[in-house]
C-alpha cells in the first residue's frame, strides 16, 4: 500500500523521466517531510556524481526519501508493535503510547485521533490503522516533543500576587548590539516584546525641542524618541502574552521632559496604562497578574505613597513637582553601588527622607535631591523604584508595592553571605537584578543563580546571543511563553528557610535518566566540505549548586546526518523546581576544542516521559 501511495504521489512530476535538486525539494514538500536543504543537496550530489548528470530518476528518488525519511530507530520501534511490521492497528498503537511514551490514559480515542492527524495513505486511514509513514511523521511531531504538551500553554495559578512569580526581563532593551557605540533600535523593543519579555528598560534623557530621547547616557550609543519608542510598546505588548508589561525607566530628565514622558504614557498607552490602583487605594498585597491583564505598569521613582498619588487624581498636577532624596553612593543603575558597603552602617536604615542636616551621613554618603514632575509620579502605582539600603531595613520599612534593584556584583555577595535574608526579601518585594557596567559588549551573566534565590526580574541582554540568554529562553517556555512563571514554594512563604547552599527539607531528590538515541540531520561543521561532522552529545543540568552537572555522550565519528549513540545518562537533581536541562549537540574538531551545533533548554519539570 505503501509504495501504491508513494508513486501516486510522485509519479507524476517524473513523466519526463528525471527530476532536477529543485524539483527534488519540492517533491519532498508535497510529501509533507521535513528536511534540510543541506542534507538534501548533499544526499542528491553523491546520487548524480556517480552517473554524470544533473538529474535523477524515480529509482533514484525513492533511494534519497528512505536515506533522508525512514529512520532505522523508527523502524526498530514499529517493528516491536507491528506484528507485520507493516501497519499498526489502533490496539497495537495503544500499546506503544502506555509502554514507550507513558501516555497511561492512551484509548483508543487518543490513537484515532493521531492516526486522523498523521496517516498520509487515505485507505489506511479509514481503516483505523498507521503505516510506516503515518508512524514517522507522528514521531517527528510536535506531539512528540520532549517539552510537556500542557505546559505549551498557561497551566499555573495566575491569582497569586506579582512578587510570587519569575518575570522575563531584559536590560537596556533599546540597545541591539554593544553598550558604548553601537545602535539603539525600537527592534529591541518589538523582538523583546515577541520573546514573551515583560519587564522592558527605558534609559531618558533630555532631548531637543522638549522631545525626551533615549539611548545609553554618556555614551555614543544613537539616540530614538521616547514616543516612538511607547507607539513601538503599545502595538506588541500583548501579541505573545495578556499578562502586564513593566516599563522600567532609568529616568535622568529635567521635570519638564518628565511630564511630556508623563503626557506621552497616556495618550500613546491609553486604557493600556494602570493609572489608579485596583480595588482598594490602600494597597496591603501586590495584585495578581490575572488582575492586572492587558495593563502597561511604569517603574519609576515616586514623591510619597500611592496612596497620597490616589488623592490627587483629579486635581491638575501640571507644572509641579516634588523631591525625593537618597544616599549619593547607592545609584541604582549606575555602578557606584558596586563599590557600596554590603551592610551599610546602621544610620542609614533610618527612613532616607528623614536625615537632618544634624545628623550628619557617613562620609560619601552625600544626599542628593531629585526633582520628579508630579504628573509622571502619579503615574507609579504598584512598581515604585525604591533604593536598596539593606534586608534590614527593607523588612522594617519597605512597601509591598516599592521595588528594588541590585546589580549583579552585589547581588552575588548577597547570594554567597546572605542567602536566606535575600531569599525571605524577594519572598515580599520584587527585586531585579541588572549586569554590570563593565559588561560593555553587552555580555550576559548566568540567571539561575539569582533564579535561586527568587528574583523575580534577573534583566539580560536580549541581543546577546549564548547559554545565559538560552537559559532565559528555555526557562520561560514553561507556562505557556506568557513571562510569568509561578516561584516554587519554599521561595514563596516568608517564613522559608530555604537557601541554595543547603537545601535541608526542601530537597525532593529525583532521579533522571536519558538515553541518548540518535540525532537527525544535523547542521555540518562550518569545516567540512562533506557535510560531515563528529558530533557528540553533551547534557548539562542548571540549578542549585549540587545540582549543577555535565555529561557527555561518545563521538560519532563523520555522520550529521544520522549519528547514533543509543547511551544512558543519569542524573540525581535535588531541587527539581528550579532545574534546567540543556541538550547541547557539539562537533569535535580536536581533542580541545569542539564547534557549537545546536541546543534545547527547557525546565526539568516539563521534560516529557518517553
Amino acid at each position: 500500500i505503501s509504495h501504491t501511495w508513494f508513486l501516486s504521489i510522485i509519479q507524476n512530476e517524473f513523466r519526463t523521466g528525471k527530476i532536477d535538486l529543485d524539483s527534488t525539494m519540492n517533491l519532498l514538500e508535497k510529501l509533507q517531510i521535513s528536511f534540510d536543504f543541506t542534507h538534501v543537496k548533499h544526499v542528491f550530489k553523491k546520487t548524480v556524481d556517480k552517473r554524470k548528470a544533473h538529474t535523477i530518476n524515480i529509482e533514484d528518488f525513492r533511494a534519497i526519501y528512505r536515506t533522508i525519511v525512514h529512520r532505522p530507530e523508527f523502524h526498530e520501534l514499529f517493528r516491536a508493535y507491528s506484528p507485520n511490521c507493516k501497519i499498526l492497528a489502533d490496539t497495537e498503537l495503544i500499546e506503544f503510547l502506555r509502554k514507550e511514551q507513558y501516555e497511561t490514559e492512551a484509548c483508543e480515542t487518543t490513537a484515532l485521533e493521531i492516526i486522523l492527524k498523521y496517516e498520509p495513505i487515505e485507505e489506511v486511514r479509514k481503516r483505523r490503522q498507521m503505516s510506516f509513514e503515518g508512524f514517522i511523521r507522528y514521531m517527528s511531531s510536535e506531539d512528540c516533543s520532549i517539552f510537556k504538551n500542557d505546559h505549551r500553554t498557561i497551566y499555573q495559578d495566575m491569582n497569586h500576587p506579582l512578587c510570587d512569580y519569575f518575570i522575563s526581563s531584559s536590560h537596556n532593551t533599546y540597545l541591539i548590539s554593544d553598550q558604548l557605540i553601537g545602535p539603539s533600535h525600537l527592534w529591541g523593543y518589538t523582538s523583546a516584546l515577541l520573546k514573551g519579555c515583560r519587564c522592558l528598560e527605558i534609559d531618558c534623557w533630555d532631548g531637543s525641542n522638549n522631545e525626551p530621547v533615549v539611548y545609553h547616557g554618556h555614551t555614543l550609543t544613537s539616540k530614538i524618541p521616547f514616543r516612538s519608542v511607547i507607539q513601538v510598546i503599545d502595538k506588541y505588548a500583548f501579541v505573545a502574552s495578556d499578562y502586564p508589561v513593566v516599563l522600567s525607566l532609568e529616568n535622568h530628565c529635567s521635570p519638564k521632559q518628565q511630564e511630556v514622558m508623563a503626557d506621552y504614557l497616556e495618550s500613546i498607552l491609553g486604557d493600556k496604562l494602570l493609572t489608579s490602583t485596583i480595588g482598594d487605594t490602600v494597597v496591603t498585597q501586590l495584585p495578581s497578574p490575572e488582575a492586572l491583564k492587558f495593563k502597561i505598569l511604569v517603574k519609576n521613582k515616586k514623591v510619597g505613597t500611592t496612596e497620597e498619588g490616589m488623592l490627587r487624581r483629579d486635581l491638575d498636577s501640571h507644572g509641579e513637582t516634588g523631591e525625593i532624596s537618597e544616599l549619593e553612593n547607592m545609584s541604582d543603575e549606575d555602578e557606584t553601588n558596586e563599590k557600596a558597603p554590603l551592610y551599610p552602617k546602621s544610620d542609614s536604615s533610618k527612613r532616607k527622607s528623614e536625615h537632618r542636616p544634624s545628623h550628619p551621613p557617613r562620609k560619601k554618603a552625600k544626599i542628593k535631591k531629585i526633582k520628579i514632575a508630579i504628573a509622571l509620579s502619579d503615574l507609579v502605582i504598584y512598581t515604585k523604584s525604591e533604593k536598596f539600603v539593606s534586608f534590614e531595613h527593607s523588612l522594617a520599612n519597605q512597601k509591598c508595592y516599592e521595588n528594588n534593584s541590585i546589580g549583579e556584583v552585589r547581588a552575588r555577595k548577597f547570594v554567597t553571605h546572605s542567602a536566606k535574608e535575600f531569599v525571605s526579601h524577594t519572598s515580599r518585594f520584587i527585586t531585579r537584578i541588572y549586569p554590570k557596567g563593565t559588561r560593555t559588549n553587552s555580555s550576559n551573566y548566568n540567571p539561575q543563580e539569582f533564579w535561586n534565590v527568587g528574583c523575580q526580574m534577573v534583566a539580560l541582554n536580549f541581543q546577546t546571543p549564548g547559554v545565559q540568554m538560552e537559559l532565559q529562553n528555555g526557562k520561560f517556555l514553561d507556562n505557556g511563553g506568557c513571562g510569568y512563571i509561578l516561584k516554587p514554594e519554599f521561595l514563596r512563604n516568608h517564613n522559608s528557610t530555604f537557601t541554595p547552599h543547603n537545601v535541608g527539607r526542601y530537597g525532593k531528590p529525583m532521579s533522571l535518566s536519558i538515553k541518548v538515541i540518535s540525532g537527525h540531520q544535523l547542521p555540518p561543521s562550518n569545516l567540512s566540505k562533506t557535510n560531515k561532522a563528529d558530533p557528540l552529545v553533551q547534557i548539562e543540568i542548571y540549578g542549585v549548586p549540587e545540582d549543577q552537572a555535565k555529561k557527555k555522550s561518545s563521538v560519532i565519528k563523520s555522520n550529521a546526518l544520522s549519528p547514533r549513540w543509543d547511551e544512558t545518562l543519569s542524573f540525581t537533581v535535588q531541587v527539581p523546581e528550579l532545574a534546567l536541562i540543556r541538550f547541547c549537540v557539539e562537533d569535535e574538531i580536536s581533542l580541545v576544542t569542539n564547534e557549537f551545533l545546536g541546543q534545547y533548554t527547557l525546565p526539568l519539570l516539563s521534560l516529557s516521559k518517553g
